[in-house]
């Protein structure tokens, strides 16, 4: 792995625990034993840093969702399987790191709104569609205005305020999810959500 990667994947860890207002360069630096030089050889200051991180934690999500689309059997396997995805990368992650990037960081906060508005919108409505088709989903759906529900529904875990108390996002999402599917679910949908779901517990 090249060393600009690795510094990614350190401050990632530490935005992704602490926030990025709270982590500076020198914290970056000293968790990697390296010197501020060497950070400053790879990126043009914290907020450069910031913005190549999420993007690149981006694009991981993406080809992840990719690959589950193309393994998955239908388009409830599908999402199932990208929840398992994001329970792996999101664990642990302090919600207050979106709002850290809205108020402090603005070119990375408009990557994230980018993705949410274009590729994220795009694998909801592709994933509605599909399921249409397999008939595991309703064909009455509304999907323009289910994808904006669905898309909201995936960030509102990143609002702390909405679910006090609360402290595993991935719980929330997961329950979020869980609803949008029977939501959507055709009698034959329904029959698979509930096997797809006695295989996770199982798992």
């Amino acid at each position: 792995m090249e060393v600009q990667e690795r510094i990614m994947d350190t401050a990632f860890s530490l935005f992704r625990q602490f926030g990025t207002r709270s982590i500076t360069m020198d914290d970056i630096a000293e968790r990697m034993g390296i010197s501020k030089k060497t950070l400053y050889a790879h990126f043009t200051d914290k907020d450069d840093m910031v913005c190549q991180t999420i993007g690149r934690f981006i694009n991981i999500v993406t080809e992840d969702c990719m690959e589950d689309r193309k393994k998955s059997k239908d388009a409830i396997d599908e999402l199932f399987l990208v929840m398992d995805m994001l329970d792996r990368r999101l664990r642990n992650m302090n919600p207050v790191i979106v709002l850290d990037l809205q108020k402090f960081h603005s070119k990375a906060y408009q990557l994230f709104l980018d993705y949410q508005n274009n590729i994220l919108a795009t694998m909801i409505r592709e994933n509605m569609e599909r399921g249409i088709s397999e008939e595991v989903y309703r064909p009455d759906i509304d999907i323009k205005i289910l994808t904006q529900y669905r898309i909201h529904g995936c960030m509102i875990c990143f609002q702390p305020e909405v679910f006090p108390g609360a402290n595993d996002m991935n719980k929330v999402q997961k329950v979020l999810l869980e609803n949008f599917l029977y939501g959507v679910a055709s009698v034959k949908g329904y029959r698979l959500i509930e096997e797809y779901k006695q295989l996770s517990q199982n798992k």
